[in-house]
């Protein structure tokens, strides 16, 4: 059926058109992040030395990160300011998103919008700092620890890699009860299943947690892995709450229809 102003069920777009829409999503997305590398490159420089301080702390007052080729600043602050940039159009990027998946939702559904923009902006930026805050710094101890006895000489490439990973990887994780929450409210997953699942969950958090974390120690891959599973946690109450307020519509039409 049709879903307002002209827009197609997924069951009535074609595959071609099915492209084209991802294809304006897509080009709607690298638009803004365009945009929004604009301040990103005018304050690239504090935004490093924001990245930098996880690890800079731990260093020697006055050490500086080092490069070993000409352009490696220069295209540093270009990622640092592509980095800023999605952060700040992150808002923007879920919209499309939304608006992507939006013909296969009913119409009752639509009014989300607001809200998934808002929760996965909120989860993305706590995954992200997270990391900052609590992650990162722990695993730049310990690998600065581990080397007391050498001299540090560390790469600004090797660091924002390894920067880029960690944070980018952990707010993405961050992003599970949004997840859940429209897997559920299609029916795709309920409570009850992610309960029984449960030691897989376990498994696979902690498979993911030994992915994102840079450091091999059980203490470091644990702090990512408790947060994780509270997130599936609180992912089980959301899925809990969805199952029951599904329940009550059924219940709503089945009466709706025994009076008809």
């Amino acid at each position: 059926m049709r879903l307002g102003k002209g827009r197609k069920s997924p069951d009535e777009m074609t595959f071609l058109e099915h492209l084209e829409d991802l294809r304006k999503r897509l080009f709607y997305s690298v638009v803004a992040l365009l945009a929004g590398f604009v301040p990103g490159w005018i304050f690239s420089k504090d935004i490093y030395a924001i990245l930098a301080r996880p690890v800079t702390q731990y260093l020697p007052e006055g050490t500086k990160l080092a490069y070993t080729s000409l352009t490696a600043p220069f295209m540093l602050y270009i990622k640092v300011a592509f980095l800023g940039s999605l952060f700040l159009a992150s808002p923007f990027v879920f919209l499309q998103i939304w608006y992507f998946v939006a013909p296969g939702l009913y119409q009752k559904e639509k009014k989300y919008v607001i809200p998934f923009v808002l929760m996965t902006t909120f989860f993305f930026s706590l995954g992200a700092a997270f990391g900052y805050f609590i992650v990162f710094p722990w695993a730049c101890r310990f690998f600065l620890k581990i080397a007391s006895d050498f001299q540090a000489v560390i790469t600004v490439d090797q660091y924002f890699g390894l920067a880029l990973k960690v944070l980018l990887g952990i707010a993405l994780v961050f992003e599970l009860p949004t997840l859940i929450f429209f897997l559920a409210k299609m029916g795709l997953v309920t409570a009850g299943w992610m309960i029984r699942n449960f030691k897989y969950a376990v498994l696979v958090v902690f498979v993911v947690a030994a992915v994102i974390t840079p450091t091999p120690d059980v203490i470091t891959q644990s702090i990512v892995a408790i947060p994780m599973l509270a997130l599936y946690g609180l992912s089980i109450l959301i899925a809990l709450a969805v199952g029951h307020g599904r329940e009550k519509a059924r219940r709503r039409a089945e009466g709706s229809g025994q009076a008809g």
